[in-house]
């Protein structure tokens, strides 16, 4: 079973997924991991907003989720820290963000059947309002996020338009939550997946009592979120967040 945390920048999915790893081992947790394909469009010195190269760079993109979700896929259960999805959804959308009218769907046929076929079984969609995402931002000094002005008013308006109604997404709003409920939150609704065979909507109706929010709180502690690396960087080291 490949299941996905989606959302919105800033909204807190690296911390939900963190959390799973230390309270639901039973699910594998696969992380995104950008430094290859990073590091490989630097070194060719490409630039995402130029057509050629937006092809040759989604096509890493796009190979590099088939690789990784081929590796998921050898376990019971995996939730994906943005799957196959999001990198359908970018491929075809960053174009629409910067007012480019280009073809990709032919352009890149294969690459984006190959990753179709790598779609998860079910989604969770983290929400928040504007305000709510742009405090994460602030409280989140691991990070630069350059892109998070144009992603906020222009990419996620159209994420939230693509995954609304689709029959496997669910969504959940944290707005009011703390780490901690999201994370717990996050944790059962992988359950009723598991439980269920994926059809797990009913678990975000869940209900936490004040002596259950006092419990999650008492055993929290706040660290930095740093995304697919092993350790937190140096005082004062800013991580770039590099987008497809």
């Amino acid at each position: 079973m490949i299941l996905s945390l989606q959302g919105c920048m800033a909204v807190g999915k690296t911390t939900a997924v963190r959390y799973l790893q230390e309270h639901a081992p039973y699910i594998h947790v696969s992380a995104e991991d950008t430094r290859a394909v990073i590091e490989e469009v630097r070194r060719r010195k490409m630039d995402k907003n130029c057509y050629p190269d937006y092809l040759e760079i989604q096509k890493l993109w796009l190979q590099n989720e088939v690789t990784r979700y081929q590796k998921a896929v050898r376990y019971p259960c995996s939730i994906m820290d943005f799957g196959a999805e999001e990198i359908e959804f970018y491929t075809l959308n960053y174009p629409k963000s910067i007012g480019a009218d280009w073809e990709v769907e032919n352009a890149l046929k294969p690459e984006l059947e190959a990753v179709r076929a790598c779609l998860p079984d079910r989604i969770l969609f983290l929400d928040a309002s504007e305000e709510v995402l742009r405090q994460h931002k602030e409280q989140d000094t691991t990070r630069s996020r350059t892109f998070f002005e144009q992603y906020l008013t222009t990419l996620l308006p159209l994420k939230r338009q693509w995954f609304a109604g689709r029959e496997n997404v669910d969504v959940l709003s944290v707005d009011g939550l703390s780490a901690q409920q999201v994370g717990e939150k996050v944790r059962k609704w992988c359950d009723e997946c598991i439980r269920n065979g994926v059809h797990a909507a009913g678990a975000l109706d869940v209900k936490l009592t004040e002596e259950d929010m006092a419990s999650l709180e008492k055993c929290y502690l706040p660290h930095p979120i740093v995304g697919a690396i092993n350790a937190n960087p140096p005082q004062g080291v800013l991580l770039l967040d590099e987008k497809k």
